[in-house]
């Protein structure tokens, strides 16, 4: 069986058809040797995929393999599934793939020229000029900005039932206010927290144009809104000096040839890396909370870990932050961590297009077809995970990880593409348990199992019901 194909030899109709654009049209017939369905009429698979994800690439793969076609959301898209796929698509030696083709017709009315959606060495220019937000500097002042703002938040959660999503949601939108913008808590970060949320929704909207009354209307509109404050922003950040938000770190960032980034491409960085921090990380927050309420013994596991680390808390008995030079002393944390992202990977799937020929698993797919892979299937391949729905951090031992295939856990992408924030993530998620686990146990009703919406990113239906009982 083929797995890391080198590209193709370049056929007669790859000569013909080199996509420049998502919207250049694959020929139709270019698929017809790939197993797979259309679906419904018109609609495709779309509402299955939508209804339930997981089931419908389950089925798919059952009845077709581990390289299947599709037909949703106006095209046909085949999905490589397993590590290697991953590995093929995430490290992409080659340079077959465009992230900017792939994500292009979810993401592109509303989060255009986002450093996901950039290819080759446009994406690696703007990401080297970026990356000076998440150095040591910048990170420690993002650290403290998180200890203040979470501990002042969870507070007030003692000893009462609370929907824990929508409360942390809004707690990470603040705190991306006050840590990447630079602005406090109130009712302008309101307005610009709105938009975000407007703007995501927007992104797996079914009418994918901007009606009146419709969710793409109220995303265009949002973006708009934003485009229109980042961009004055930039320009009295640049002629006043900033602080050491993100924000500031961006408006102010240079290329390797010493210039600046023009406006409306900070512009363009800030809103997508806002939807990105704010949206993955509540619901890799909500999930990792659920599954140790659902697993005490591990909560207690960590919270030994953090007070021995930290110190417990102080003679008043607040908890005591903690110190971002004690980050990765969190070893047993960050692992129940890993163990959530893998059970319920905030980016389910992730796509791309082929810019030239390729083979995988037996067959060849042309240039121009849309391919993506899944990493929620692999992180429930039994071949790779033994026993898939037992929660066990201890995964994550390093002796554990050296014996499975090196992109079998793929929650942060990978390649080129990796996660620009994925410390930032790991950062706020610690620091977070540190405050709770100081202060709380972390308590469901026994039996309750809430139903998760899947996608675009996986989120409690209910809202996930914990109630946080003081020590």
């Amino acid at each position: 069986m083929a797995t890391l194909a080198e590209s193709a030899p370049a056929s007669a109709a790859d000569e013909e058809f080199r996509p420049q654009h998502w919207t250049d049209k694959l020929p139709e017939d270019a698929l017809d040797h790939i197993p797979g369905e259309a679906g419904w009429p018109i609609v495709g698979n779309t509402f299955r995929m939508l209804a339930d994800p997981h089931s419908f690439v389950k089925q798919m793969v059952g009845k077709y393999g581990k390289v299947y076609k599709g037909k949703a959301f106006g095209g046909w898209q085949v999905a490589l599934i397993g590590a290697e796929a991953n590995e093929l698509l995430l490290f992409d030696r080659n340079k077959i793939f465009s992230s900017e083709q792939g994500w292009g017709p979810i993401l592109d009315q509303l989060f255009p020229r986002g450093l996901m959606l950039m290819d080759f060495d446009h994406h690696r220019i703007d990401r080297r000029a970026l990356s000076i937000a998440f150095k040591p500097e910048p990170m420690r002042h993002y650290s403290g900005s998180l200890n203040r703002g979470i501990a002042q938040e969870v507070s007030g959660w003692a000893d009462k039932p609370i929907q824990f999503y929508p409360a942390i949601k809004q707690l990470t939108l603040d705190l991306a206010a006050e840590s990447f913008i630079g602005i406090p808590w109130g009712p302008e970060a309101d307005k610009i927290n709105q938009a975000f949320v407007d703007m995501v929704q927007a992104s797996v909207a079914p009418v994918r144009k901007p009606l009146p009354f419709t969710q793409m209307k109220k995303g265009v509109d949002g973006r708009k809104f934003l485009v229109d404050y980042f961009t004055k922003e930039t320009l009295r950040r640049r002629k006043e000096g900033g602080g050491q938000d993100m924000f500031s770190q961006f408006a102010t960032a240079t290329r390797e040839d010493g210039s600046l980034l023009p406006v409306d491409e900070v512009v363009d960085h800030m809103n997508f890396l806002m939807m990105a921090a704010h949206d993955t990380i509540t619901s890799s927050a909500t999930s990792l909370i659920y599954l140790l309420a659902k697993h005490p013994e591990w909560q207690e596991k960590l919270r030994q870990e953090i007070i021995a680390v930290i110190g417990g808390p102080d003679a008043d008995g607040k908890p005591r932050p903690l110190s971002y030079d004690d980050l990765g002393k969190l070893e047993l944390t960050e692992m129940a961590f890993k163990e959530a992202l893998r059970m319920i990977p905030p980016v389910p799937s992730t796509p791309r297009r082929a810019l030239k020929s390729f083979e995988y698993a037996g067959y060849t797919i042309p240039a121009g077809a849309m391919v993506g892979i899944n990493a929620h299937y692999v992180h429930h391949m039994e071949e790779y995970w033994p026993e898939p729905e037992k929660f066990d951090p201890l995964r994550f031992t390093p002796e554990q990880v050296k014996e499975r295939h090196k992109y079998a856990w793929v929650p942060f992408g990978g390649g080129a593409h990796m996660c620009l924030g994925l410390h930032f993530a790991y950062m706020q998620v610690k620091i977070l348990l540190a405050q709770l686990l100081q202060r709380y146990s972390i308590e469901i009703e026994e039996g309750y199992s809430p139903e998760w919406q899947a996608w675009p990113i996986p989120k409690p239906k209910d809202g996930l019901k914990v109630a946080f009982r003081s020590l």
